[in-house]
């Protein structure tokens, strides 16, 4: 069984910035793939950013040259870093882990970009 917790969410005004963290409760090499999406109302879930335990990393092209998503091996913790925020990427964001075969998701935290 794994667990993700999300933090970081919150209020930002457009053009601002938030790291998102998502900390494991299992060693991050072990898990194949960590990526983040994120779920606006009314609309489906979708892909933001994901890297493997080989650190390759692919974008949405909404997000691409404006997020970033790394790891801390050490801390079993994925980032997601944020900028040039606009008011379309309000959303939930979810952590997501893929290991061994297996999907776990996080509880999810809230993004939204607003005036």
């Amino acid at each position: 069984q794994v667990q993700l917790v999300e933090s970081g969410g919150d209020l930002v005004q457009p053009g601002g910035s938030l790291r998102l963290s998502c900390a494991a409760s299992v060693s991050i090499f072990s898990i194949a793939t960590m990526g983040w999406y994120r779920q606006a109302p009314g609309k489906e879930r979708e892909l933001v950013a994901q890297i493997t335990s080989g650190s390759n990393t692919n974008y949405a092209d909404s997000v691409k040259g404006r997020f970033t998503i790394s790891n801390n091996n050490a801390e079993n913790t994925v980032y997601l870093q944020m900028n040039s925020l606009k008011p379309e990427d309000t959303a939930v964001y979810y952590c997501r882990a893929f290991v061994r075969f297996r999907i776990y998701w996080g509880q999810g935290t809230q993004v939204t970009v607003s005036s």
